[in-house]
């Protein structure tokens, strides 16, 4: 007889702790486990404001699979484009475009999320994402060049346009990307002594009446105060109505003269569920609190694609945030299940409260509300830290965030442009393969005519 096939789709934080605690849990023999993944690193995405600021380099916040697996999980890379839940195949694409299938008995569904757009004329032509690697380093790298453009340029106008910039949402992401990158702008000035440092103008919007309304209103307001302190302009109630190459128009009607628009309001699942023909509630996968497909015992899903009943919140219709520190532990918890499924023994809801928020405003600043204690400054800024560092799966990684912590604390940042993607499409559009998925009578077609093909 073959063994289980257990295939995990998603190498973020849900799909890493599944495999991880599958690896340690499962005897050698019990089941084969596949991962799905196009990278073959977790990337620890909360610390990516840190990266496109240069405090941080890429490579400390990329976790290798293979560094910290016990090689007994065999690794596919390319990203999953759709699953036929009846014939319990998934539809991969390669890294090299090759279109494969691969045959599973249990499958967990962890393949994250992508950032949610609008219908605004211009965005993803001229917007810049925060959610991958590559997008942290390329906007490090722009930001940069804007300083040494207008250092160069003759023309008033120029110079302006290039020292203004517009991110867009209030949440978590884009108020650090915002803060960090603020402070990025406002030490590397001090270099260009031909630039008036006042002409560096941030913005930071948000259709959203608060700042990070999950914070409280008080520490909404401190994190608020420290944007406004540093001169960052916060507009709340307000979003793009179009975008340009070189000026951005706000729903307000102002126009802002601008060569950098970063996006960050919000994401949604991945384009994956919608090839499922299953419920959804939000676009997430509707799943039953042990994180089952209802009616499909074999397909589990988690994290940001699935709508996790949160049971700790006790409210009918609750669901899980799409934090990291839920998927982390929905990961670990989804592996015992499967496990319980393998062994024919009952399988156990999903519950946790959540333990509190932190926010990493860059140097001294941040705003942290661990177990409901509310901290500003730098005991916030140290709980954020420490939270952030022991979350790091491997103690290499763990030792170069220190590393990079302790030497930009010292010796402060180099502003140094890699150019490692100069002249190359680096948009939304570029980074988001949303047309890459198939429909479901599509993916129905493609595994028929692979089974006909195969006999």
């Amino acid at each position: 007889m073959t063994r289980p096939r257990i295939l995990v789709v998603g190498a973020g934080f849900a799909g890493v702790e599944c495999v991880r605690r599958l690896e340690r849990r499962l005897s050698p023999g019990e089941a084969d486990v596949t991962l799905v993944t196009p990278f073959a690193y977790q990337l620890y995405l909360p610390l990516l404001p840190q990266v496109a600021s240069g405090v941080l380099t890429p490579q400390s916040i990329a976790l290798s699979l293979r560094r910290s697996s016990k090689y007994r999980t065999r690794i596919i890379p390319g990203g999953a484009i759709g699953v036929d839940l009846k014939a319990k195949v998934c539809v991969v694409r390669t890294i090299t475009d090759e279109i494969v299938d691969e045959p599973y008995d249990h499958i967990v569904l962890a393949p994250g999320s992508v950032t949610r757009t609008f219908d605004i004329p211009g965005l993803t032509d001229h917007a810049f994402g925060m959610k991958t690697l590559a997008e942290a380093a390329y906007v490090r790298d722009h930001v940069i060049s804007q300083l040494d453009l207008a250092d160069a340029s003759q023309d008033p106008a120029e110079r302006a346009s290039r020292l203004q910039f517009v991110v867009v949402g209030g949440g978590y992401a884009g108020t650090e990307t915002a803060a960090c990158l603020q402070r990025l702008t406002h030490a590397a000035v001090k270099r260009y002594p031909r630039l008036d440092p006042g002409l560096i103008k941030w913005h930071l919007i948000d259709i959203a009446p608060k700042l990070m309304p999950e914070l409280g209103d008080k520490l909404g307001r401190s994190a608020q105060e420290v944007l406004h302190r540093r001169g960052i302009e916060v507009s709340l109630g307000v979003s793009i109505e179009k975008a340009a190459a070189e000026e951005v128009t706000f729903t307000d009607g102002r126009v802002v003269p601008t060569r950098t628009l970063i996006w960050t309001a919000g994401v949604v699942a991945s384009p994956l569920i919608a090839t499922l023909g299953a419920e959804t509630v939000r676009g997430r996968l509707a799943v039953t609190p042990e994180m089952c497909m209802p009616g499909d015992d074999g397909v589990f899903a988690l994290g940001d694609c699935a709508a996790v009943p949160d049971l700790a919140k006790g409210e009918e219709g609750a669901i899980c945030p799409p934090t990291a520190q839920h998927a982390m532990r929905q990961g670990r918890h989804i592996a015992e299940n499967v496990i319980a499924a393998l062994r024919k023994q009952p399988l156990r809801p999903y519950v946790h409260k959540d333990l509190g928020l932190v926010v990493d405003l860059g140097g001294k600043d941040a705003v942290s509300k661990p177990l409901g204690v509310e901290l500003h400054g730098l005991p916030a800024q140290i709980v954020a830290r420490g939270y952030h560092w022991s979350a790091l799966r491997t103690g290499v990684a763990k030792a170069r965030v220190a590393t990079n912590w302790l030497l930009n604390a010292v010796a402060g940042d180099d502003f140094v442009r890699t150019g490692f993607q100069a002249r190359k499409p680096a948009k939304l559009k570029d980074f988001e393969y949303t047309d890459s998925y198939l429909t479901p009578d599509q993916v129905r077609e493609h595994v028929e005519r692979s089974g006909r093909a195969g006999r």
